[in-house]
């Protein structure tokens, strides 16, 4: 629960663009900064697979691939709204979880204006796992050497254990249109 809140916060920062430089390039999301060589991935913090729509997933927003970053921001001003409600300021919260304890309890009381993230990203469909093997073809179609199914089963990761620089570079770039080509053969 608090890796989830963590990432959703730290992602709410990202989007209201508080959390790098312009000469600075974000951490990709899910590098898990552990001291260790960092792999890039696009996995996300979403709960464990169920068969259907928990109550307390029922009316939350959903994210989609084709979200623009206004998309984004839109989606989520709902969530930040009850998040500075209940006394927490997310553009000032660190990452190192300062602040977390407060963060934490207001969590509870708007985690049903967390959108959820994207179906195709999403443990409880049951083909998300196809949808990120068919992204992982369509990346080593575009020269992504290292990228393999991320652990979970719905993401992906790149770089490989050494970290491949040109990996990392390449599957950044082409992940999304990756995913927007498996997505439309899709329908």
């Amino acid at each position: 629960m608090r890796k989830q809140l963590m990432a959703a916060l730290c992602s709410a920062v990202l989007l209201i663009g508080g959390c790098s430089t312009a000469d600075e390039e974000p951490p990709a999301a899910g590098s898990g900064r552990t001291g260790e060589a960092e792999v890039a991935t696009l996995q996300t913090g979403t709960p464990t697979p169920t068969a259907s729509a928990t109550p307390a997933e029922a009316g939350r927003p959903r994210e989609r691939l084709d979200d623009t970053p206004e998309d984004q921001k839109e989606r989520l001003k709902p969530y930040m709204k009850c998040m500075t409600e209940h006394g927490v300021d997310i553009a000032k919260l660190r990452s190192d979880g300062t602040g977390s304890d407060k963060a934490s309890e207001a969590s509870k009381a708007c985690d049903h204006l967390m959108p959820l993230p994207p179906w195709e990203f999403d443990p409880a469909n049951p083909e998300a796992g196809d949808f990120a093997r068919d992204v992982v073809k369509c990346l080593r179609g575009k020269g992504v050497r290292y990228v393999e199914v991320g652990s979970d089963g719905t993401g992906w990761a790149f770089g490989g254990k050494n970290n491949d620089a040109d990996s990392i570079s390449k599957g950044l770039k082409y992940s999304p249109a990756c995913q927007r080509e498996v997505a439309a053969k899709r329908k």
